[in-house]
């Protein structure tokens, strides 16, 4: 598989941007987002603390189960309601991701 997937991020302002991130590196969805120089908050720095690198999936890709970290987070923040719902701190980098497609949540820009 390949080493390197590519990733369709829209921003706050609706605009879509396709980044570009390593899966053998240990990196999550986050660090590759602000890696590809997006702004994202992330104000905790990736330790599901705060909700601010909040993203809605709009598709898949065999996705893991959220942690019950990750979920106690999105449901005090109030964002397990919305559909598809994940903190890309905690979603790390697979090949299975490919093609992912998200959008910036509410709360995520700088």
């Amino acid at each position: 598989m390949e080493a390197v997937i590519n990733i369709n991020v829209t921003d706050l302002l609706g605009n879509k941007h396709q980044i570009k991130a390593p899966t053998d590196m240990g990196l999550n969805l986050m660090e590759a987002i602000r890696a590809n120089d997006l702004q994202i908050k992330a104000t905790c720095g990736g330790m599901a603390m705060c909700a601010t690198c909040h993203v809605v999936v709009i598709n898949s890709h065999l996705l893991p189960a959220m942690s019950e970290d990750e979920e106690a987070m999105l449901d005090d923040a109030f964002l397990l309601n919305i559909p598809h719902s994940r903190l890309s701190c905690q979603l790390m980098l697979t090949p299975e991701m490919d093609g992912m497609e998200v959008k910036l949540g509410e709360g995520t820009g700088e």
